[in-house]
């Protein structure tokens, strides 16, 4: 059923220590994604700076080829992204991956994220 969450290929994503993430996002050497969907978002809030690209939309806004990628994103700028456990996440890294983003990271869970330090934003 969630075939889609398996790319096929070798896309290899990487695990980025959260303090790391937390520093280059506020640097703004690093693109967070958060990739939960909007109820998620309305119950727990998400990391501040943090763009919001839900699971089912990844395709549509981040492919390069797509007319509806966000502006914000570039292939060759580090990218990281986040759910709420990591599953989802390394998922949707390694689809970046595939898509020819060239530094992809899985960030883990928003919790890891807050853990670091990092601000969290009501949406």
């Amino acid at each position: 059923m969630f075939n889609f969450l398996r790319p096929s290929g070798g896309a290899q994503v990487q695990r980025i220590n959260a303090k790391d993430a937390v520093a280059q996002v506020a640097a703004g050497e690093l693109t967070l994604i958060d990739v939960r969907d909007g109820m998620e978002l309305r119950a727990s809030g998400k990391a501040v700076g943090a763009l919001h690209v839900p699971m089912m939309s990844l395709k549509m806004k981040c492919d390069p080829s797509s007319p509806e990628c966000l502006k914000e994103l570039s292939l060759e700028k580090p990218v990281a992204l986040y759910c709420a456990s990591g599953g989802r996440s390394h998922g949707a890294a390694q689809m970046l991956a595939q898509m020819g983003y060239q530094t992809v990271y899985n960030l883990g869970g928003l919790y890891d994220w807050h853990a670091a330090g990092g601000a969290i934003e009501r949406a």
